[in-house]
């Protein structure tokens, strides 16, 4: 097959030839120089980088990858390391089912596989919140197997090229389909980062910069003057509003009042605040008899599938408290970062109530 006068194998080296000049610089990747001299990606890496990208921009990943290779620089000692030290550093990346699954993998791959990833997809999938994608960019990118790697940049290169007018995600096999033909033997890894980094940087969502893409010639989307509405998209049906009760009681001694949500479900294993279940208008009784203020202001936060509301109660606390669900953690102990994002919502509201009224 041709597009544009270019087969399979021109477009792919056009796009090798366009990222051995312009990859972009990231912590976790090994770059054109260094592949060409021999040096290999470090699995460990790969994979911590892929979790950790799984619905999350590249922006927001990087520092926490850099704090979690500095603070466990290899599998074993991410394996050893405290679910709560875990749970902690990845507050505020959302997601948590992924920091779980980070844990669950790693002591697999460190205790049952001698520290070893699996080199194949096959291998790599059979471990915990490791899906079709996660493994295809490991064995592709770290072990240099011909696997082809699509994510949403992938997908609207591919529906651009061959101006697929399929909406997605319906469009997904015909997408992988294009994605596999273009996948070479040689260099599998760098031509998966070559895709992905095409769409983030130069055929992005919004006004792709055409006249300096290496597929502009073969672009059958660029032709027929359609790049810009596509990939199209089945419309997503509205977020539901669901709606929380709240409480931060702090004791005379400065020791919050807290909880550890459930390992399965939202936010599961995390630190955070007793409260109600969230529903359509949901309303708990608090954790222990206090004067209970509500204050003027609410938390907003927005999930994957609907958004919150929630009511924030505040409380000073006697030293002889005895909560009948939570626990009480020193105020040098509480570190606001070892929350995930709403509940720091809820700090921030409560604190400066608290201020207010100091």
């Amino acid at each position: 097959m041709r597009d544009g006068e270019m087969t399979e194998i021109d477009l792919s080296r056009a796009l090798l030839g366009w990222y051995d000049r312009h990859a972009r610089v990231l912590p976790w990747r090994i770059g054109p120089a260094e592949s060409a001299a021999g040096q290999r990606p470090d699995p460990y890496r790969v994979w911590l980088s892929e979790v950790m990208l799984q619905q999350t921009t590249v922006a927001a990943v990087k520092a926490y990858f850099e704090r979690f290779t500095m603070l466990w620089p290899t599998v074993d000692d991410l394996a050893a390391a405290p679910d709560e030290s875990v749970m902690g550093e990845w507050a505020g990346l959302g997601y948590y089912a992924r920091a779980r699954n980070l844990l669950k993998c790693a002591r697999m791959v460190s205790n049952e596989l001698g520290g070893a990833f699996p080199q194949t997809r096959e291998g790599l999938i059979a471990l915990p919140g490791i899906g079709p994608y996660t493994a295809a960019a490991i064995a592709a990118i770290a072990f240099d197997e011909p696997e082809t790697v699509l994510d949403g940049n992938v997908e609207r290169v591919m529906a651009r090229l061959f101006d697929i007018h399929t909406p997605l995600p319906t469009a997904k096999p015909e997408l992988m389909t294009r994605a596999e033909t273009l996948t070479p033997r040689r260099r599998p890894g760098d031509h998966a980062q070559a895709v992905m980094d095409l769409g983030a940087t130069i055929c992005t969502p919004k006004s792709p910069a055409c006249g300096i893409c290496p597929l502009r010639d073969p672009c059958a989307a660029r032709r027929a003057g359609t790049a810009a509405e596509l990939p199209k998209k089945t419309a997503k049906k509205p977020k539901p509003t669901r709606h929380g009760t709240i409480y931060l009681g702090q004791r005379g001694d400065g020791a919050w009042l807290m909880e550890r949500r459930p390992d399965k479900g939202l936010l599961g294993g995390m630190l955070g605040w007793p409260g109600s279940d969230w529903g359509e208008a949901a309303v708990d009784a608090p954790p222990v008899a206090a004067d209970w203020t509500v204050l003027p202001g609410e938390v907003r936060h927005t999930f994957t599938h609907f958004h919150l509301v929630l009511s924030v109660h505040i409380a000073p606390l006697p030293l002889d408290c005895a909560p009948e669900r939570g626990f009480f953690v020193d105020k040098h102990a509480f570190r606001r970062s070892d929350l995930p994002t709403v509940m720091r919502k809820a700090f921030d509201l409560a604190r400066d109530a608290i201020k207010d009224r100091a």
